[in-house]
């Protein structure tokens, strides 16, 4: 899945980029580093990419103070609707040997495993 999303110029912070943006809608930069969890500054220079290839915009909000806030375009969108696509055709492959309880028991361990990680890492 990581070559496919390179191969489109993009990476695992864009992909969560765009789908923060579509799931919440549009965030201040500083909020939308914070959704996705990564430093500020890696986040800017997602943003930078997504804007120079015409995923997202953004536009100066002032209420309370000066925000710029960022939007999902339609074609950010429709890349996003595309990665989707991909990954689900890259997981048919590779859970194709799976039947739909095996599918289902290995979703529900990986959730087990993830939540695992993420409490021993707030430790």
């Amino acid at each position: 899945m990581a070559e496919r999303l390179g191969a489109r110029g993009m990476g695992a912070f864009h992909r969560s980029v765009l789908r923060t943006l579509a799931d919440l809608g549009p965030h201040a930069r500083r909020d939308l580093a914070a959704q996705v969890e990564a430093p500020a500054a890696d986040v800017l220079r997602v943003i930078g990419d997504l804007l120079e290839q015409g995923l997202v915009q953004e536009m100066v909000v002032n209420i309370g103070g000066r925000h710029e806030v960022v939007t999902l375009t339609p074609a950010g969108t429709a890349v996003l609707d595309s990665a989707h696509e991909d990954m689900q055709s890259v997981q048919d492959v590779l859970l194709g040997c799976l039947t739909k309880g095996e599918r289902a028991q290995l979703h529900y361990l990986l959730r087990r495993v993830c939540a695992t990680a993420a409490r021993a890492g707030a430790v």
